[in-house]
């Protein structure tokens, strides 16, 4: 996870995961919507996960 991932993700959530794919974003997009610390926190985890 690249500083400027991590920067993205806590300024504009949805942008941060736009290459792992229409759900992940899609569910960031959603949380972001509902509260900005869930999407946040959402985009963060999916940065974070190894297997993607």
């Amino acid at each position: 996870m690249s500083f400027w991932r991590v920067l993205l993700a806590i300024f504009f959530p949805p942008l941060s995961v736009i290459d792992k794919g229409c759900g992940s974003v899609l569910i960031v997009f959603i949380l972001t919507i509902a509260g900005w610390i869930p999407g946040v926190i959402a985009a963060l985890i999916i940065l974070n996960n190894p297997n993607r």
